[in-house]
């Protein structure tokens, strides 16, 4: 399977199984779609591709190195069917797909538990008008987790971990640092764990930075492998969507300590995260203001919700912001150029290797090597399932005991969803986010059909950007 596309002046092929990306001329682009009709076997006997290309096209175009299109000569097509065929016989086009053979051995591996998100805090500070956890309840009541059920916690992820040394607990809410005293003592308890089991653990925290101050910063620099700073970009987007409790806005309180945490990580390991909704379609603009402020890692994700939500996402909404995705693709490039770069998270992709094979077919693992911890001990397949009793897998006291919950967790890849079959940005996206499938369609097993397009989309512009930059390093 290949997939095709223009981008910024591209040509761009992908072949889905391989991984192989190629940026390639007119002629190559225009004739490709004719080998992909055609058996393994006649793609790669060059008389008959000659053959049946001139049958099938009567036109046919190559381009001058000064970029000018001419109508093919004989001995360019030929040149370009021999070097699409040297492609497929180094198994860069149409190669086979290796991974479906061992689907079944890898529905029956046995994952251990690697990850936590701890719910340190079922409260916030913030109204803000998208919450999935509406406003830090999760569909129950307020809470804080105590040190108790947090020690019990790491526990569990100790012992069910196997032989697995690195670990990673993200404190999460609500807004973790509403129990910020919780937190020092779990980090401190997870540290005491590490030498005696051959452990190590990596912290993250997610906060809305409104109690943020130096102590805090101090300690998280030192003990937090990765910060997530919640903003939405410009000021009246962030503080529409994201107000207090008391509806006043929360952008100027929180910049100036972002500012602060960024450079003091000095531009590493943390990334401010925003949510853009049908109020700003025009998202390209938040990421660069937040560039602007100086921001060198930056995450601004499509919102999930239900239609009836004045601020969700409709299908009429995609062709503009598929445009903000090309438009923000150029720009990046265009300042790393001029020597101010910056990271965009979902253009972060890895063309040389990728991801492992378990997660380009199952994804982030939730249900079954990730699990959601709620202030009282219970387990969630993650935190966008918590409070829905249907998914409740067990506690910190009992350990996992809905084990057919994990195994239907564990046997979602991209092949036991209908969608992702034919879809040239499986190995990507590994079939998409299970929460939001199942909050659309009722099965995890499904994909959330906006939130496809927009992963199409991002991919399309991360290759291109690939391509851009190591045509740029080719002079």
């Amino acid at each position: 399977m290949i997939h095709q596309y223009k981008n910024n002046g591209y040509n761009i092929v992908l072949d889905v199984n391989s991984g192989s990306v190629h940026a390639v001329d007119v002629l190559v682009y225009d004739i490709l779609p004719l080998f992909e009709k055609e058996t393994k076997e006649n793609r790669i006997n060059s008389d008959y591709m000659l053959e049946f290309i001139r049958k099938e096209k009567a036109d046919l175009y190559a381009e001058d190195e000064a970029g000018n299109t001419h109508p093919a000569s004989e001995e360019e097509l030929s040149e370009a069917v021999e070097e699409i065929i040297q492609l497929i016989q180094a198994d860069m086009l149409f190669a086979e797909d290796i991974y479906e053979p061992f689907i079944d051995q890898f529905k029956d591996r046995q994952p251990v538990v690697k990850a936590l998100c701890l719910h340190i805090a079922h409260d916030c500070n913030l109204g803000c008008k998208y919450c999935f956890a509406e406003e830090g309840e999760y569909h129950g009541r307020r809470a804080l987790m105590s040190f108790e059920v947090g020690k019990k916690a790491l526990d569990f992820l100790v012992k069910e971990s196997g032989s697995r040394k690195n670990l990673e607990v993200d404190f999460f809410g609500g807004e973790p640092l509403m129990n910020w005293d919780v937190v020092k003592q779990l980090v401190e308890y997870g540290r005491s764990l590490e030498e005696a089991n051959n452990k190590k653990f990596r912290f993250t925290l997610t906060t809305n930075g409104m109690l943020l101050d130096d102590d805090i910063l101090e300690f998280a620099n030192k003990e937090m492998g990765n910060l997530v700073l919640s903003i939405d970009g410009r000021k009246e987007i962030h503080d529409f969507m994201r107000p207090t409790r008391g509806g006043s806005g929360s952008y100027d309180k929180i910049v100036p300590k972002f500012i602060k945490a960024a450079e003091s990580r000095n531009q590493m390991n943390y990334y401010v995260r925003g949510t853009y909704t049908h109020f700003n379609t025009d998202f390209c603009e938040d990421v660069l203001h937040l560039a602007d402020l100086g921001f060198e890692q930056i995450s601004v994700e499509p919102v999930v919700a239900p239609e009836t939500e004045s601020y969700a996402l409709r299908e009429e909404d995609i062709p503009v912001l598929c445009e903000n995705y090309d438009r923000l693709a150029v720009e990046m490039l265009k300042r790393k150029k001029e020597g101010k770069p910056f990271n965009f998270f979902h253009f972060m992709i890895d063309l040389s290797g990728g991801p492992c094979v378990a997660k380009r077919l199952s994804g982030c693992g939730s249900g079954c090597e990730y699990l959601a911890v709620t202030p009282w001990g219970d387990f969630y397949p993650c935190h966008q399932f918590v409070g829905e009793e249907e998914f409740l897998m067990g506690n910190v006291d009992d350990g996992i005991t809905r084990n057919d919950i994990r195994k239907t967790f564990s046997d979602c890849n991209v092949y036991s969803k209908e969608k992702c079959k034919n879809c040239f940005a499986k190995f990507y996206c590994s079939g998409g986010c299970a929460a939001n499938s199942y909050h659309f369609h009722g099965s995890i097993n499904d994909a959330y059909d906006i939130g496809c397009d927009l992963q199409r989309k991002r991919i399309e512009c991360a290759i291109m950007m690939k391509v851009a930059e190591l045509e740029e390093e080719r002079g």
